[in-house]
């Protein structure tokens, strides 16, 4: 295992293999990419993860963009499966090609996957994405009877959009056996004015949730996110802006879509290209090397919490 400069390990790897996507999510970040000119292979986006794995980093989550609209993807999914040190492999994804696919992916060797669900009005779904809600539900079911395990929903807050709807998200991963996540809305790939109409602070549903809840668990290596154990589910609370709690506790490290190592979301000025020397033939001892010096370029984004 591998520490930053600021004594944080760096244990989960998040691989955009995509940019693209099928829906058109106002406040998707796409994991804080902002270009992307060239798309890694199944084989270079496995040798950049098993050289991380040498490293001590063993959560692997696939992202994007939508990772499904890539025809490859249980090649991905099973290239990854098969290397030595894997301890978790997981995919983010919108949920709109997930039911024909979820069962291959579990078979592939995918363990978990998060989805995104922002709300149950099929009207307001439409017009937030573009997408059809039914799809989403019926890729959230097949993803629970495939056996992945656990199906998170990613629930965004939007302010004047969805706050209101909470509770009926509870009931519905109550019903589905999913668990909640509920997550503020970061600032990254949008601009200002959307952000402060939309931002929604999450501290009144906290107050209602530890209320609710029959214990409050913290998770250490997921920069300290509390997890509400509610009689019915588990509803997990993000809350990432200007939390000097939530970025000292981060082990994260990022592969973008166009094969480079990104040290934080929120930044983009401290990117490591690995592609380009791994298409030039690189050793696996130089892309290691190329992999620390990005671990080493970690640090909290919230040092200190703003006025």
């Amino acid at each position: 295992m591998i520490y930053d400069n600021y004594g944080r390990p760096t244990i989960n790897l998040r691989v955009s293999v995509t940019q693209k996507c099928n829906l058109r999510c106002e406040y998707c970040h796409r994991e804080g990419e902002v270009t992307s000119k060239r798309e890694m292979t199944v084989d270079e986006i496995v040798r950049i993860v098993r050289i991380a794995l040498e490293l001590g980093i063993n959560h692997v989550k696939i992202t994007g963009g939508e990772p499904l609209i890539r025809p490859d993807i249980l090649e991905i999914v099973e290239g990854i499966n098969g290397l030595e040190g894997v301890k978790d492999l997981s995919m983010t994804t919108n949920g709109t090609l997930l039911a024909d696919k979820a069962e291959g992916l579990r078979k592939a060797g995918l363990v978990r996957v998060n989805i995104s669900l922002p709300t149950l009005n099929p009207e307001k779904f439409k017009s937030l994405s573009g997408g059809n809600l039914e799809d989403v539900i019926e890729g959230i079911e097949a993803a629970v009877e495939a056996g992945l395990n656990p199906v998170k929903l990613n629930m965004v807050i939007l302010q004047s959009f969805n706050e209101d709807e909470v509770e009926s998200l509870i009931k519905f991963a109550a019903k589905t056996h999913a668990i909640l996540q509920v997550i503020e809305l970061e600032p990254i790939n949008m601009d200002w004015k959307y952000y402060s109409t939309h931002h929604y602070a999450l501290n009144g549903l906290e107050d209602m949730l530890s209320k609710r809840a029959e214990k409050v668990e913290t998770r250490p290596y997921m920069q300290n996110r509390r997890v509400y154990v509610l009689p019915e589910t588990r509803v997990e609370v993000i809350r990432p802006i200007e939390n000097t709690e939530f970025c000292a506790h981060c082990t994260r490290l990022r592969v973008t879509s166009d094969g480079r190592l990104k040290p934080c979301l929120m930044r983009n000025d401290n990117l490591v290209d690995i592609l380009t020397p791994l298409r030039a033939g690189a050793e696996d001892e130089v892309l290691k090397g190329i992999f620390i010096k990005a671990i080493k370029r970690r640090e909290p984004y919230y040092k200190t919490r703003r006025k």
